[in-house]
């Protein structure tokens, strides 16, 4: 530690980036966003979809995190090239509101916490920020973002600095030791004010994981519309974000009381949700049962919003990227899907490779992290690919470059269906490459502008492309709790569902985990049919192919 990295160290970054990732996002410039019904949008009206990384900076040192072992720009042109467009920048109001704490310098701040070796890591890699006030160095790192293009979302994620949360660590709710009411009003005020010339600095989350004995509907709408009205009149161009109770999982209490806000067009509701949240569920249950559970509860408490015209922004969820946690690889199978069916907002925890000091243990290894303990590559690349395909709108204001077309999204692999010649079996590809499907109400799933139908064969074999499409075997509904087994059923009565092998071939077998059995894994047998009108980009034409000649000549040689 306190050694210079690498100088191959960035470059590793990026070289696994493009090999894994290869894709194409839209560039966001620095823009005011506002809303249109449940979507974010930009001064011309189309779509901003917030794909971001949450960045910790509220805990006991209150500087960004790994700035001790890479220097700001280099993690801030990290974010960009991992896909993300936006950063949720934790702060503590303190912070903000202490004048005692924001005047401390960057190494005051390390040197009283006793953290020698972070600021030999912070003289080689940051050393221009070493003397600069808390205060200071965190605008530096937001002005760091938008050099990079980053878009930034400031969270005012607890109150005194340090690990959040519990319900009685006096950070919870209004009233709390910590959670002075008016102070916080101030804060938020403050906060606002200062970045309001940063035009990346595109919204304001007024405060994380409301939760704790005090907590009640009532003061919830007393202070979140008192914080929300004094940042749009310190800063109207930034969106107000606005959590919920009982650790940001319950906004149910919307559904029958609006709040009451003097402006709109600005306002967004958050939400977060991990595997923990529903305990050891995933671990210990049958993961349809669980999954299904979990979207039923995830609709009620929050993502009715969309519904009733409110962005939602997931601003919490996350997985461990070492990849052997049960319960968060079941749970992040189901999300995807939810994900990618709803096509919401969202921020991913988190960036943390490591921390300066967290909960007493210096340099702890944080395994939800995309960045190693070292900051310098990548914890988990097939992750990051993974989620790569929510990372881009799949619909939405000035995304209307086709008609609205269905994609078959698989959660496990980040993939979608798609056709790559009709004598080779369909397999799974880049969402941007996979083909269009219309969803009929006869349940058939028929390439859009062709007669040809998705169909069942025999278990065990390749899913097939046919035109007699009014029989059993082209006919699909999502069954199970999870809605995500896509089934269809054989002239002899049996029913199969779609399935992955090994090299992302679609075939057809056996449903599997139907049942209550808690140690079968359905993931490989997860899809999830989601709506798209983004244009696909592939180059495969039906009727500008010998190919379709001798398929249809075959098709009638078998019928007659």
């Amino acid at each position: 530690m306190g050694q210079s990295p690498p100088t191959s160290c960035y470059n590793n970054i990026l070289l696994s980036i493009f090999v894994t990732i290869l894709i194409l996002l839209p560039q966001y410039s620095h823009a005011t966003l506002s809303t249109n019904s449940r979507w974010i949008v930009n001064e011309e009206g189309q779509r901003v979809k917030l794909s971001c990384v949450n960045w910790v900076s509220h805990l006991e040192v209150m500087v960004a995190e790994g700035l001790s072992k890479q220097p700001i720009e280099t993690i801030s042109k990290s974010i960009t090239n991992m896909g993300f467009n936006c950063v949720r920048l934790t702060w503590p109001l303190f912070l903000f509101t202490n004048d005692s704490l924001s005047s401390l310098t960057v190494r005051q701040s390390f040197n009283n916490l006793g953290l020698v070796e972070s600021i030999a890591g912070l003289q080689v890699n940051n050393p221009s920020i070493l003397d600069l006030s808390l205060l200071h160095a965190y605008q530096a790192v937001v002005t760091s973002l938008g050099n990079n293009n980053v878009m930034v979302i400031l969270d005012n994620h607890i109150s005194k600095p340090g690990w959040c949360c519990s319900n009685f660590d006096g950070n919870g709710f209004f009233g709390d030791q910590y959670f002075n009411p008016d102070l916080w009003v101030q804060g938020l005020t403050k906060v606002a004010t200062t970045f309001i010339n940063l035009t990346n600095v595109v919204g304001m989350s007024l405060r994380n994981e409301l939760r704790g004995p005090k907590q009640n509907v009532n003061d919830w709408y007393r202070y979140m519309q008192k914080g929300a009205e004094a940042v749009h009149a310190a800063n109207p161009d930034v969106l107000v974000i606005l959590s919920g109770l009982n650790f940001d999982k319950d906004l149910s209490f919307l559904r029958q009381r609006p709040i009451n806000l003097t402006f709109s067009g600005k306002l967004v509701f958050e939400i977060h949700r991990y595997s923990f949240t529903d305990g050891k569920s995933w671990e210990t249950g049958n993961p349809n049962q669980v999954c299904g559970q979990v979207v039923n509860d995830i609709m009620s408490r929050g993502g009715f919003l969309l519904d009733q015209g409110y962005p939602l922004f997931v601003s919490e969820f996350g997985a461990d990227q070492r990849g052997t946690n049960v319960n968060d690889n079941r749970y992040f199978n189901c999300f995807l899907g939810l994900a990618a069916e709803l096509d919401f907002d969202w921020a991913l925890w988190t960036l943390v490779g490591s921390y300066y000091l967290r909960e007493g243990v210096v340099g702890l290894n944080e395994v939800y992290g995309v960045m190693d303990w070292n900051w310098c590559d990548i914890r988990n690349s097939s992750f990051l690919k993974r989620i790569s395909a929510v990372q881009s709108p799949f619909q939405g204001p000035g995304y209307n470059e086709s008609r609205s077309h269905k994609l078959i999204f698989h959660p496990m692999t980040g993939l979608c269906v798609r056709r790559i010649s009709f004598f080779q079996p369909l397999e799974l590809g880049p969402c941007s490459e996979s083909d269009s499907w219309d969803y009929t109400p006869t349940k058939t799933l028929t390439l859009t502008g062709t007669y040809f139908c998705l169909q069942a064969d025999k278990s065990g074999q390749p899913a097939k492309l046919g035109i007699m499409c009014t029989n059993a075997n082209s006919k699909w509904q999502a069954i199970s709790d999870s809605k995500m087994h896509l089934s269809s059923k054989l002239q002899d009565g049996t029913n199969l569902c779609l399935d992955v092998d090994s090299k992302n071939v679609v075939f057809t077998n056996t449903c599997k985990c139907l049942s209550k059995d808690k140690t079968c894994d359905p993931a490989s047998q997860w899809f999830k049919i989601i709506d798209s009108t983004r244009q696909q980009n592939t180059t495969k034409s039906f009727f500008q192919s010998k190919q379709i000649v001798q398929f249809l000549g075959n098709t009638f040689s078998y019928i007659l």
